[in-house]
């Protein structure tokens, strides 16, 4: 299917959305001249770049983008698409960062009022508390020779007359130039221009794309698929900004909108002129967004997690309507950052990184129980065996006494089995206090890999690895990515 796709020209007009630093000015040109098909990926704007996964889905568009390259003898580009037009500010307005204890804080730019504006993060500015935000992330990471290196590559994006979008979209695209990466401002006004005619036939199709959504949705529902956006509930797949900022576009009956917060009426036409007087003004929601996207890009392929993978899913009818293809559907690679301190910790006591997603007090009661030794393990077996074995025969023999008796039999024996249960908590809890170092190690090693109980990836920026280790935390995410894209090319190709 991407072998198929026709490359073309990304129009000029969307080049003043588009960055490029280092290898990726190379990127952009392959894509300005149409010689290169783009393999995309995106994520919404966040302080300081947000969580980590954000550039595991970079470095997965970047290794998939040479595998193609290589596999068809043509040029394929990374992309990633910042999402500057979501409204959402307590998703954006922090980050987490792995302190000098090991333990994961928070940084908060600010809050925003509950009666306020729900502003995109393109007109959220950074403001003067991006610098208090700064200093809190350096007084949190441990002294380094990276920290000083770390801090000035954000610090020259998130100034305080940027936007939080653009400061978001300059910090990826100096820390991804390297890999050939070009970042492209998803809210700006070039690019929405350019894709004023997608916003326009989704408009004018608004009734017909709610009920084929809901078919589909049906459909994939029915085929035993997730269908995580809810559709065919009469909204259309735009949104407008209006005094109460960003507000999603009701069908209010033919050629009638009403938004969904403010009750502010609209007819076709009035949208139709936003598009073209002020289209920075309409945005689509996670399932038009995609095909806007692939109507500006000559995209074939889209990285994304789990939930983005199956938004794509639901969106066939939007693609077919906008007459766009709709790009392969690539999940990104996924993974952990496991420093040699923590990796000794994982050897030491058998465990893997995944296995310390578990809840904390069911992870220290079976590295507990795992310290019974052989003898008191084999005991208790045998007992339970020999407890079993000896009421079963006793059970037979009260039932042909007297069937009432059975009760009776029965719940001597679970008090029974209860009784060595209960001891073996004991020995499991006396064991806990006697290797409490080895506990500490571990929950230590599990704040690091599953801080506030969550893979490391969604949780922590990617500034608490590069202020401790460099850059060369980057070349591992790419080893890893560069893997994983070669295994889904081989997948693909063994396939019948």
């Amino acid at each position: 299917a991407i072998a198929a796709q026709k490359v073309r020209r990304v129009p000029s007009q969307v080049l003043p959305a588009l960055l490029a630093e280092g290898r990726a000015k190379e990127s952009l040109g392959l894509l300005t001249e149409g010689r290169a098909l783009a393999v995309t990926t995106g994520q919404q704007a966040g302080l300081f770049t947000g969580p980590l996964f954000a550039v595991h889905k970079a470095l997965t568009v970047a290794a998939l983008a040479s595998a193609l390259t290589e596999v068809h003898g043509a040029p394929f580009v990374p992309v990633f698409w910042v999402a500057g037009d979501d409204h959402d500010f307590a998703e954006i307005n922090h980050c987490d960062v792995l302190g000098a204890d090991g333990h994961a804080s928070r940084v908060v730019l600010r809050e925003r009022a509950a009666d306020a504006p729900m502003l995109p993060a393109y007109r959220e500015m950074v403001g003067p508390e991006g610098a208090a935000a700064l200093g809190q992330l350096e007084s949190l990471l441990p002294p380094s020779e990276f920290r000083a290196e770390t801090i000035s590559w954000l610090a020259r994006a998130y100034q305080a007359g940027h936007s939080l979008a653009e400061a978001c979209a300059n910090a990826l695209a100096e820390l991804l130039g390297p890999f050939g990466v070009v970042v492209c401002r998803g809210w700006h006004p070039a690019l929405k221009a350019a894709a004023r005619p997608a916003f326009m036939a989704a408009l004018k199709a608004a009734a017909s794309l709610d009920r084929e959504l809901g078919a589909e949705a049906e459909r994939l529902r029915a085929a035993g698929r997730e269908t995580p956006v809810q559709v065919g509930d009469g909204m259309s797949l735009l949104m407008l900004e209006t005094r109460l900022g960003r507000d999603r576009l009701k069908i209010d009956g033919a050629g009638r909108f009403v938004t969904r917060r403010g009750g502010e009426a609209l007819t076709l036409d009035e949208v139709l002129a936003v598009a073209t007087s002020e289209p920075g003004r309409l945005s689509g929601n996670v399932l038009l967004r995609p095909a806007i996207e692939a109507f500006v890009l000559p995209t074939v392929a889209y990285v994304g997690g789990p939930a983005e993978i199956s938004y794509l899913a639901q969106a066939r009818p939007v693609f077919d309507h906008l007459a766009v293809p709709r790009p392969a559907r690539v999940p990104r690679v996924s993974g952990f950052l496991v420093e040699a301190k923590v990796d000794k910790v994982l050897e030491r006591h058998h465990l893997t990184a995944e296995s310390l997603g578990r809840p904390e007090s069911e992870l220290s009661a079976a590295l507990a129980r795992e310290a019974l030794s052989s003898a008191a393990t084999d005991a208790l077996a045998s007992l339970r065996g020999a407890l079993d074995e000896r009421y079963g025969a006793l059970l037979g023999e009260a039932v042909a006494i007297d069937r009432t008796l059975e009760k009776t039999v029965e719940s001597a024996r679970n008090q029974a089995l209860g009784a060595t249960h209960e001891i073996e908590k004991k020995l499991i809890a006396h064991l806990k206090r006697q290797n409490e170092t080895v506990l500490q190690q571990v929950a230590r090693a599990r704040e690091q890999l599953f801080p506030e109980g969550k893979p490391q990836e969604r949780v922590v920026t990617v500034a608490s690895y590069l202020s401790r280790h460099g850059k060369a935390v980057l070349d591992l995410i790419s080893d890893g990515a560069r893997t994983h894209a070669r295994q889904l090319l081989e997948a693909t190709f063994r396939q019948p």
